[in-house]
């Protein structure tokens, strides 16, 4: 009987250590986001409430796009983006070219693993929101409000650099 109880044990503690092993991953996910700065714009007032927006309303994306050369772009909803993929495919997107304000450079750097886990914290958190609006090319009317991250006041170098 005792030999049964043992092996039942291994067995449930072998069980156990993969959704050990996910809640780790789950919380460094979590961390990552905190400290990576995604919440700043992927989280509507995120910035404007000094990050006291709860977590139940995190990376819902926003409609306040981002405007400069490249045209405007929107903070995706990463929730319904991230529920919508595959983890392969996540870090293939995450390591793939994106439109300002993306620190793309930032995603490159990452791990896999820190990939992984940010990706398993958003689909924790489940899907929320709606998509964020469609991508605005340069030139073509923005219908809604946005940050326009356009360089004023130049020195005339820097101005004939641009060109």
């Amino acid at each position: 009987m005792k030999i049964h109880a043992l092996v039942l044990c291994g067995l449930c503690a072998g069980l156990a250590l993969p959704a050990l092993a996910a809640d780790k991953a789950v919380e460094r996910g979590r961390y990552l986001i905190s400290i990576s700065g995604c919440n700043d714009c992927h989280t509507p007032h995120y910035m404007e409430n000094d990050g006291a927006t709860p977590e139940a309303q995190w990376l819902t994306g926003s409609p306040v796009g981002f405007s400069g050369p490249w045209g405007t772009t929107y903070p995706s909803n990463l929730r319904l983006l991230a529920q919508s993929m595959s983890e392969d495919q996540w870090l293939a997107r995450a390591r793939s070219p994106m439109r300002p304000p993306m620190p793309t450079p930032s995603l490159r750097a990452m791990t896999d693993a820190d990939l992984r886990a940010i990706y398993q914290y958003i689909r924790s958190l489940g899907a929320k929101g709606d998509m964020a609006p469609a991508y605005v090319p340069p030139g073509q009317k923005i219908g809604t409000p946005y940050f326009e991250f356009v360089p004023k006041n130049l020195p005339k170098q820097a101005r004939a650099e641009q060109r």
